[in-house]
């Protein structure tokens, strides 16, 4: 999207031994060629304030973090070192090494942990629920901090669930596009869930992105919520994505014991205890009205589009698999 702007675009990634770059290398060759990739690290304030010293971006999107709510569990060090630490050494590095740059900051609807009020919006209380939701308030009242404090262009994106084609597997969407791509294919391999009752407020990343550029180019840095308004189970994920490949899913049983069975009565859905939080956060429904009026923004995708996107994205690679093998 900022190339097709007219940006000149630098990227900061962490160098490892096969030196793979994750999800940018699905990026087309041509695309590549246009960025400005930096190996570093987030938690490295040394190198974010020389890069931020020698660049002097306009703009930058703080993107980088420890995202997976589960992970964070496990390790809820890492979590902190990353998104607190990381958070803090960007704002320190803007603030001394390149003033002038806005700063664009990934806050989280995890915030709002288990609100009791729907929709949620930038007044909503936050009460987050896991260590990563934890770390994403540090980093959001750090950036309100300096932006108060310094007089810097700073400004926080609480964005709702944002999906994709190439969200990690390790994600309930990707898992469920996954799962139901290889059933479609001829796989007997169920897909394997925690709480399926769980209630989110899923978008497409595409339409997220613009929304985060709209926010740096307001005349004053400002806090905004970003969703669809629409709230879904992860149970109506499942049943939207089977769906696609012509299958109904009948559910029976109830908690850990809760199977998704074909008509045909293959059991294609289960559901283990491993996959629960140890504490839920769920009940999500944004109210964008503010993003609406002040920047113009709304989303453009619905959720059986965005549903849609992410399992014939998945099929097709599968196909694309069996091709080259054929080959």
């Amino acid at each position: 999207m900022l190339l097709s702007k007219g940006y000149e675009v630098h990227g900061i990634l962490r160098r490892n031994s096969s030196m793979s770059k994750g999800t940018m290398d699905l990026l087309p060759e041509n695309i590549m060629k246009q960025i400005s990739i930096h190996y570093g690290d987030v938690t490295d304030g040394n190198f974010i304030s020389n890069i931020l010293s020698k660049e002097r971006p306009e703009e930058i999107y703080h993107l980088a973090a420890q995202s997976f709510v589960g992970y964070s569990f496990q390790n809820a060090l890492s979590t902190y070192d990353t998104n607190i630490g990381g958070t803090l050494n960007v704002c320190n590095a803007v603030k001394d090494s390149s003033p002038d740059s806005r700063l664009y900051f990934a806050a989280t609807s995890e915030l709002f942990g288990q609100p009791k009020e729907s929709p949620q919006n930038e007044l909503t209380p936050f009460v987050p629920r896991s260590p990563y939701a934890v770390a994403k308030l540090a980093g959001f009242w750090t950036v309100r901090t300096y932006r108060d404090a310094y007089r810097l262009f700073m400004t926080n994106g609480i964005l709702f669930n944002h999906e994709s084609e190439v969200r990690g597997p390790e994600f309930v969407t990707r898992k469920i596009s996954q799962g139901v791509a290889r059933i479609g294919n001829g796989s007997d391999e169920p897909i394997v869930l925690g709480n399926l009752g769980a209630v989110k407020d899923w978008g497409y990343a595409k339409d997220y992105v613009n929304g985060m550029w709209k926010m740096l180019q307001q005349d004053y840095p400002d806090d905004f919520v970003l969703g669809t308004g629409e709230a879904h189970t992860v149970r109506e994920f499942v049943e939207a994505a089977f769906t696609l490949i012509k299958i109904k899913i009948t559910w029976k049983g109830s908690g850990v014991n809760e199977v998704g069975l074909s008509e045909d009565g293959r059991t294609l859905v289960k559901v283990s205890r491993e996959f629960f939080r140890p504490l839920e956060s769920d009940n999500f429904r944004a109210d964008y009205t503010k993003a609406l009026k002040k920047l113009k923004w709304k989303p453009k995708t619905k959720f059986n589009d965005l549903v849609r996107i992410m399992v014939n994205s998945d099929m097709n690679k599968i196909k694309a698999i069996k091709l080259s093998n054929l080959a």
